[in-house]
């Protein structure tokens, strides 16, 4: 058995899952996901638990196996808590805006970019440089997040750009710091 896939994903208070064919849907006080899983798993709800089961131990259906179950408890986790990315703009003059289809960065281009937020995500400013992006499903989250830090990623020189919080940009030594060796 798979170690992560064969423990029952357990549903707190207030949520409420369901199973119809390969569709699971889950429910809770943020709101609903529905995910649909892939044929060969089936899924089934015992004991206030939704369980994962694999026809065989063949590899892929290990992989599949864990997979599923970490898809629904990030579900779970989802509907319950929900998740928060958050990235930080450096550079003078670069800048978010929070407008209501999503935010418009100002980050050096010849033109303001403006990023439509897709349905279910909730996007914040706070000082103009961090961008807080909200949702409860952790895929999309990440996926806007990893979109917009895109934009404008940073540079290994001076460090400007759009970066994760507490991400470690690797610095370069200029075209200066190289004469100075020879």
């Amino acid at each position: 058995m798979s170690r992560i896939g064969k423990k029952p994903v357990p549903l707190p208070k207030g949520v409420t899952a369901a199973v119809q064919d390969r569709t699971v849907i889950i429910t809770g006080p943020k709101g609903e996901l529905v995910r649909t899983i892939h044929a060969d798993l089936t899924a089934a709800i015992e004991d206030n638990a939704v369980v994962v089961r694999r026809p065989s131990d063949q590899s892929r259906h290990k992989a599949l196996h864990g997979l599923t179950r970490t898809l629904i408890a990030n579900m779970v986790d989802g509907v319950t808590k929900g998740f928060v990315k958050q990235l930080e703009i450096q550079g003078v003059g670069y800048k978010a805006e929070v407008k209501p289809f999503g935010v418009q960065l100002t980050v050096g281009l010849s033109h303001p970019v403006q990023y439509h937020a897709p349905k279910g995500i909730k996007i914040s400013v706070d000082n103009n440089v961090l961008v807080k992006i909200e949702g409860i499903d952790k895929e999309l989250v990440g996926q806007v997040t990893a979109e917009l830090r895109n934009v404008r990623p940073p540079e290994p020189y001076k460090g400007k750009g759009i970066r994760y919080v507490g991400e470690q940009v690797r610095r370069k030594a200029g075209k200066t710091a190289q004469a100075a060796t020879k």
